[in-house]
């Protein structure tokens, strides 16, 4: 039986929904520092390199920066965010007027407690809820490729 740090960080996404929006969330433990993992997180080119459900991301990941960001949940739509929070080798948020993104680092005793959740909505969200994909598999698979190249990069050094 796993402990609840186990469970709560074992890549696993959850999505909460309500009728007015959807949350979606995915902790993993990553055998790495924090600034390491950081690195990744706020280097807008090389994220098509190592993350597999990103086809690109143009701009600078800094306080208060637009970045536009292609996913492969939908290829055909670029979404243009604001990164509106950074709290350096801890947290950063980018979203646009629909949604959120918060990615949530804290050290641990084998590396890294990461965590990212996403909230989307508003009083629209009824409107065009179903026309949103599942961010479920995508979730897994960006803490999946996130936790490799990290543990990969703390491998090499």
């Amino acid at each position: 039986m796993k402990d609840d740090k186990t469970t709560e960080h074992d890549g696993k996404a959850v999505t909460k929904r309500s009728t007015f929006s959807r949350e979606t969330s995915v902790a993993i433990n990553i055998k790495a520092e924090p600034s390491v993992v950081w690195s990744l997180l706020t280097n807008a080119g090389d994220y098509s390199r190592w993350d597999t459900t990103v086809i690109s991301i143009e701009g600078k990941i800094a306080l208060g920066e637009k970045i536009k960001l292609r996913s492969t949940l939908a290829p055909e739509k670029t979404f243009k965010l604001t990164v509106k929070e950074v709290e350096e080798g801890k947290k950063l948020v980018w979203g646009d007027a629909m949604g959120q993104r918060t990615y949530t680092l804290s050290k641990n005793d084998s590396g890294t407690n990461f965590s990212m959740n996403e909230k989307i909505g508003g009083p629209l969200f009824p409107l065009f809820a179903r026309m949103i994909p599942p961010f479920d598999k995508a979730f897994e698979q960006f803490a999946a490729d996130l936790k490799k190249e990290a543990e990969a990069l703390k491998n090499s050094k």
